[in-house]
């Protein structure tokens, strides 16, 4: 089956007739979940089950933000609540090899409620280096302010998700960590120059650039590209992501609904697929715009197919691991 280079949300916890109708049709290959979509454990799995009918396919990427803290899209009570990224880098401070088991262990605890609904994709670990004066946009998300850190834990936070049969997404791909504004509303402007950012921002990214999945940041870095944003300049997707980082998985934009694109949402899935994303990530879910997404990206083929397969074939069954201990962990983190 042919499939889409685009990842679609929905509007709500059930399928609407048309939804089921427009997926049938345009064949995304991928569904991300929010709040919105979201009230308990049966329901969200009869969603996932729902959608993979729809779109009449068992091999498709099923996604959420649940990297814990202020960004957990399935929540108490139905859940556990997860602790931020920045937990684990304090820790990480005093006890560095706890912090890593923690990582690692945790994720693969959270990556099983994800399972359990049908969710094989997880949009974790940030990999952002945050700085003084930067927006909190980042903040207590990343894992720590220090590179080696977030090296140490981005990839105790990937292998966690992988062993529970969840793939990881790199992100923000080439460095979010120093934007100024945040971009949902806005475009934020980087000015460092490449020579420093090859020194710190995208030493994270090159250090896990073996992972599957990556997500780009959506922002304007003046010293690789002075006229274009990172997820729709073909130069820095090409230099930078595929080039200097190495990275050679699926990537994905950010959200196009976001602010700090221009164009129609259709445009800007046009623009990110033409600068060399694999995969156009619309989140929104409102109908029209998704219509228009998909009249506007390619059928998923060629290298990008081959990144989406490659992907899909990392998803392997669980390993066994320590429970009581991940727990454990998890309360020492939360205290």
């Amino acid at each position: 089956m042919t499939l889409k280079a685009f990842i679609a949300g929905v509007a709500g916890p059930r399928l609407l007739d048309e939804e089921k109708a427009f997926l049938k049709e345009a064949r995304p290959c991928g569904l991300i979940v929010f709040d919105r979509n979201i009230e308990n454990r049966d329901q969200l799995k009869r969603l996932v089950a729902d959608y993979r009918e729809a779109v009449g396919s068992d091999q498709q990427f099923i996604l959420i933000d649940q990297e814990g803290g202020r960004i957990q899209r399935m929540r108490a009570p139905h859940w556990q609540v997860w602790p931020a990224g920045a937990r684990y880098g304090k820790l990480y401070k005093t006890d560095p090899a706890a912090a890593r088991l923690g990582a690692e262990l945790i994720h693969q605890m959270m990556s099983e409620e994800l399972a359990d609904v049908g969710i094989n994709v997880n949009c974790v670990p940030l990999l952002d280096i945050p700085v003084a004066g930067a927006h909190d946009i980042i903040g207590d998300r990343a894992l720590s302010s220090d590179l080696e850190t977030i090296i140490a834990l981005g990839r105790c936070v990937a292998q966690g998700n992988l062993n529970g049969g969840v793939l990881p997404v790199i992100k923000h791909i080439p460095g979010h960590g120093r934007a100024t504004s945040d971009s949902h509303v806005a475009l934020p402007t980087i000015a460092a120059s490449r020579a420093e950012l090859e020194q710190t921002d995208f030493k994270t990214f090159k250090a896990l650039n073996d992972f599957p999945l990556g997500m780009t940041g959506h922002l304007l870095m003046t010293g690789l590209d002075p006229e274009l944003n990172v997820s729709v300049s073909k130069q820095i997707i090409t230099d930078v992501i595929r080039g200097w980082i190495g990275f050679d998985g699926l990537l994905m934009s950010d959200d196009l609904s976001m602010e700090a694109l221009s164009g129609t949402i259709g445009e800007r899935g046009r623009d990110v697929v033409e600068a060399g994303c694999d995969v156009a990530l619309y989140c929104k879910g409102v109908y029209d715009q998704m219509l228009d997404v998909a009249a506007c990206v390619p059928d998923l083929e060629g290298q990008a197919k081959q990144r989406f397969e490659r992907a899909l074939s990392q998803i392997k069954p669980p390993v066994p691991y320590d429970k009581a201990l991940a727990l454990e962990l998890l309360s020492k983190l939360q205290s």
